[in-house]
């Protein structure tokens, strides 16, 4: 009766279960977060203290193998071109990031106008829900303080010891050493004269090779665990927060997800179809599941080994630009960030008279995607990139802690949606990238 169920079970396309999952953690942390409402704080948490590791181990998992993913990955697509061309992608890549970048941030701020945040009728009403989180929101512009230069120590981070880095999950410094090491072997692989040294820098590639389709097969294991992580993740989140995520925030929260379903269901597969000439829906669905990663997990990074198996074994991308393009997008590339930001900006314009005439609109938009590049693939890293933008608009420290504020509590259900779009765009990107450069492994 067992082995029926759990035949049954696997039959079950991964797609459907992670849903069911995601639906069945929704009910029964709603139900948690309202029993608690009488039995109180201390019952809840002991509950979900149970339920947590669960969630938990997904996560670790993830983690687990998502440095191997990127190292691999990224040796294996920069040796896998001559240097030029190798040069010639990675610039067609950081286009179209800042491309769809620039397009999310300019739909945010027209969502923000149309909703318009913050008028005089909200002003007491959210000026009371902001006082209870002053203090973390504080505590998050004191650690922006506390990182000094941003762009000193951007620079800084892209070359360290790459021991540290792996140990760190320092992204950008993976990147780089990675890229120099695969490129590297790639030169000596078309210059070496001696052809026993040739041969042991080719085996040492395909040793890499290897490692990579090892990493990939622990990611489908990996995915048969999903469905559980996910319900209990999704159980966790809405236990706690309950029906404050859907409450007195929710003409906020509903411009946000909006502007976040429009990149998702009309921008990008409108960039699809005039950029590629394929059927966006059928390109859209083959991500679905490094979607659905992302908006469960909330990190970039986390869904980074699924988006990576995704974009390669559903898209038909070659490692050389996967492995390229998806770890560095999950860095810098947030396309989510860029429409959930100008909303709070605007908020902010409205609740302490700030004018936003057509300058200092502008100006606005290029500081979110600008500050975007440091969002950091991590849950709820928009919070620490909302000083930045706020203080590029002339508020103060004061008066930004209001607005992030505000916007942690709301933070967990938008941070969903906005890393789904986050991550979305970086497969969309790489696709449309490969497509127009002949970078596909197999025919769509």
């Amino acid at each position: 009766m067992v082995n029926k169920f759990v035949r049954l079970y696997f039959r079950i396309p991964m797609f459907t279960r992670i849903l069911v999952g995601f639906a069945l953690g929704i009910a029964a942390g709603l139900l948690l977060w309202q029993i608690s409402q009488s039995r109180g704080d201390a019952w809840l948490n002991e509950i979900l203290g149970w339920i947590s590791p669960f969630g938990n181990i997904l996560l670790d998992m993830l983690k687990m193998i998502v440095i191997p993913i990127v190292f691999f990955s990224l040796v294996n697509g920069s040796a896998s071109l001559p240097v030029k061309k190798f040069g010639s992608l990675g610039g067609m890549i950081l286009l179209w990031f800042t491309v769809t970048s620039f397009i999310a941030a300019i739909l945010g701020t027209g969502i923000a106008f149309i909703i318009n945040p913050g008028q005089a009728a909200d002003r007491e009403g959210i000026n009371k829900l902001a006082q209870a989180l002053m203090p973390q929101a504080q505590a998050i512009g004191q650690q922006v303080h506390e990182s000094g230069n941003r762009l000193a120590a951007f620079i800084a981070s892209l070359f360290k010891n790459p021991f540290e880095a792996l140990a760190t999950n320092n992204f950008l410094s993976i990147i780089i050493f990675a890229m120099l090491f695969g490129l590297a072997a790639r030169v000596l692989v078309d210059t070496l004269k001696d052809k026993k040294e040739r041969k042991l820098v080719s085996d040492m590639l395909n040793l890499f090779h290897s490692a990579q389709a090892v990493t990939f097969k622990i990611v489908d294991w990996v995915m048969e665990y999903f469905p559980i992580g996910v319900f209990a993740l999704t159980t966790v989140n809405f236990g706690l927060y309950g029906s404050k995520l859907f409450g007195p925030y929710m003409k906020i929260a509903i411009g946000v997800i909006i502007g976040i379903l429009i990149m998702l269901f009309i921008i990008y597969p409108l960039l699809i179809f005039f950029f590629t000439y394929q059927n966006p829906v059928k390109i859209m669905s083959r991500i679905q599941e490094a979607v659905i990663t992302a908006f469960v997990t909330r990190s970039s990074a986390a869904a980074l080994p699924v988006s990576m198996r995704v974009c390669e074994e559903e898209l038909g991308v070659r490692n050389e630009l996967a492995g390229f393009s998806l770890p560095l997008g999950c860095t810098i590339n947030m396309d989510g960030v860029c429409v959930h930001l100008p909303v709070f900006a605007i908020l902010a314009a409205n609740l302490f008279n700030i004018h936003m005439g057509p300058i200092q609109i502008i100006i606005m938009i290029v500081s979110v995607v600008v500050a975007s590049v440091g969002a950091g693939g991590v849950p709820s890293g928009s919070l620490m990139l909302m000083f930045i933008v706020l203080q590029s608009m002339g508020l103060s420290d004061s008066q930004t802690a209001v607005i992030v504020a505000l916007a942690m509590g709301i933070n967990p259900i938008i941070d969903m949606f906005e890393t789904a779009a986050n991550v979305a765009g970086d497969n969309v990107c790489t696709y449309i990238v490969a497509k127009t450069q002949g970078v596909i492994e197999k025919a769509d």
